[in-house]
């Protein structure tokens, strides 16, 4: 089937941001394709999750590339010696960059995305970074995706012959994790269906890690309870 909508690659962890980000890709337009990593993470059920999630928001086509940042190490994510932090409260969270941080993971997730855009004549690629309700990641910060976009523009053969001129959308960055959830309730989105935990136990949202609270909070500001609380993904 042709359409003459425009393409976007759109990353989907399977999370409650990508899950939004993919709602608002296709909301505005756009054919997405759903791109999700095995990339050594300590868990499948993301995974699970995004695939659901793919085929639900109607997403074109769903790839999951395979990577091994397990190979690296030095995340909580990535490394079984180093354990997920967790915490009683969203006040207990500090402000430093947390041992949930991947080293490079966006660059690298992008720079997969780059490519597949590359390929299917694309400029446009949605990511759901936060710089408001989230852990501290250095590489969800604007000026790191202003720079990774400048950089991009340089770095593909469809760049330097001018038929392509990516543009990176961040429809989240400036959004509390409510404003969020709000944001995707509009769009219809069943959060029931996404997994954002880093711990899971037995399949189901652990309750207590970083990624827990701060979506648990934007729900309690909305006056609602998580669903993966109550739910498996």
């Amino acid at each position: 089937m042709t359409t003459d909508r425009r393409r976007a690659v759109v990353l989907l962890s399977g999370g409650l941001d990508s899950t939004t980000v993919l709602a608002i890709a296709r909301h505005e337009g756009f054919e997405a394709y759903a791109l999700s990593f095995r990339y050594g993470q300590r868990h499948t059920e993301e995974l699970d999750a995004a695939k659901k999630i793919a085929a639900e928001l109607g997403a074109t086509q769903h790839v999951v590339a395979d990577i091994n940042l397990a190979a690296f190490g030095g995340s909580a994510l990535t490394d079984p010696a180093l354990k997920v932090p967790h915490h009683e409260s969203v006040d207990d969270l500090g402000d430093g960059i947390p041992i949930t941080y991947v080293p490079a993971r966006n660059t690298v997730f992008l720079s997969f995305a780059l490519a597949w855009a590359e390929t299917l004549g694309s400029s446009d690629i949605f990511i759901g970074v936060n710089a408001l309700d989230y852990s501290g990641y250095p590489d969800c910060r604007p000026e790191y995706i202003e720079a990774y976009e400048h950089m991009a523009n340089l770095a593909t053969k469809a760049g330097v012959e001018g038929t392509q001129q990516l543009k990176i959308h961040t429809p989240l960055i400036n959004l509390t994790k409510a404003e969020t959830i709000q944001r995707g309730r509009e769009l219809g989105v069943d959060y029931s269906l996404t997994h954002s935990c880093y711990d899971p136990v037995d399949g189901r949202a652990c309750q207590t890690c970083d990624s827990c609270l701060l979506r648990s909070r934007g729900f309690e500001q909305l006056g609602l309870v998580d669903p993966s609380f109550t739910s498996k993904a």
